[in-house]
């Protein structure tokens, strides 16, 4: 029955990506999953930046500064990130609230 009621409901409204329903979301769920994913590319590309620089301080016999890794790697795409998921999720909310009348 519940397998039953999984694909009777699968082709109703927004549909999937990666496997999360792209339908739904409040204003406080899309400000939040707005953050998460910019705090999450931030962490993400600072320490592939933080690794980068270390093999070519290693390799290059260089002494760049870790800390521009925060400045002009994390930082710079934690706001693409953000104003990319603003887009996006603004755009999800708003089509829910537009659709719920």
């Amino acid at each position: 029955m519940a397998i039953g009621a999984a694909v009777k409901g699968a082709g109703q409204g927004g549909g999937r990506f990666l496997g999360f329903p792209l339908e739904g979301f409040g204003f406080f769920t899309s400000l939040l999953l707005t953050a998460t994913s910019g705090f999450l590319a931030f962490f993400l590309v600072t320490a592939m930046a933080i690794f980068g620089l270390l093999i070519w301080n290693l390799g290059m016999h260089h002494s760049v500064n870790f800390a521009n890794s925060y400045i002009y790697f994390g930082l710079p795409a934690a706001i693409v990130v953000w104003v990319v998921a603003m887009g996006v999720f603004g755009t999800l909310w708003i089509r829910a609230k537009i659709t719920a009348k």
